[in-house]
């Protein structure tokens, strides 16, 4: 069983936009993992292997618990019966506590493909009568993360402690982001400036809540709150 279960379309999406959080909440005692969904096969630059081998590398850097690959197809994420179910199985299996998942608006389609689909398997993996390998079960709650597009977040995770982990971990893709040894084509990701920009953008959302580094995110439910000190005094 897991505490938290994170979902991303390609390997890196999850280090690049949670990969705090993970990092905190390894600090802090829980289990977390991974579920990459495609192996990011139709990507510009490396291939399947060698993202395969950064993704084992970068989970070595989180300290995860679990880490693997639903092999859909990259490009062509469907919310079909059988990609829910294969994610359904992936829930059931490690029974998290709460999900992460991709922000519905997105520039990347995968991104918002991934997010239909991870949120329907949240919802159908609790009804008893959906089949699968494993009993019916359905997490305490669905959390969305930001990735190219952002809204108004629900609340913004402190990350200076873990910034340099999660970078760490989001460097541990050479065949992905700026790499001056490396001879591959130029992608939106592949320039100097894009890292910079994951930097400013923790240090913007990090600004919104006084701290140095930050990253937000989306819950639909209500935030139930006992003691309202807790939070705001």
């Amino acid at each position: 069983m897991l505490d938290v279960l994170a979902f991303g379309a390609h390997p890196d999406d999850v280090e690049l936009f949670c990969g705090g959080l993970l990092s905190k909440l390894k600090k802090q005692g829980k289990k977390v993992g991974i579920i990459d969904l495609t192996r990011g096969e139709m990507g510009t630059r490396g291939t399947p292997d060698i993202r395969e081998q950064e993704a084992k590398e970068a989970a070595k850097v989180l300290n995860l618990d679990v880490r693997e690959n639903a092999k859909l197809e990259d490009g062509n994420i469907q919310v079909d019966a059988l990609s829910k179910k294969v994610v359904i199985n992936f829930i059931r299996k490690y029974k998290p506590k709460i999900i992460l998942a991709p922000y519905w608006e997105d520039r990347h389609p995968d991104h918002v493909y991934a997010s239909r689909l991870v949120s329907a398997s949240f919802f159908y993996s609790g009804l008893t009568r959906m089949e699968s390998e494993y009993e019916a079960y359905r997490p305490k709650n669905l959390i969305y993360y930001f990735q190219h597009e952002t809204a108004k977040p629900s609340f913004i995770v402190d990350i200076s402690d873990e910034f340099p982990t999660k970078m760490n971990a989001v460097k541990a893709y050479k065949s992905q982001f700026y790499n001056p040894d490396q001879e591959a084509p130029n992608t939106f990701i592949s320039q100097p400036e894009f890292l910079d920009s994951v930097e400013n953008r923790a240090k913007y959302f990090g600004f919104q809540i006084a701290v140095e580094y930050g990253e937000p995110y989306f819950v639909k439910s209500a935030l139930k709150i006992d003691n309202i000190f807790d939070i705001f005094a």
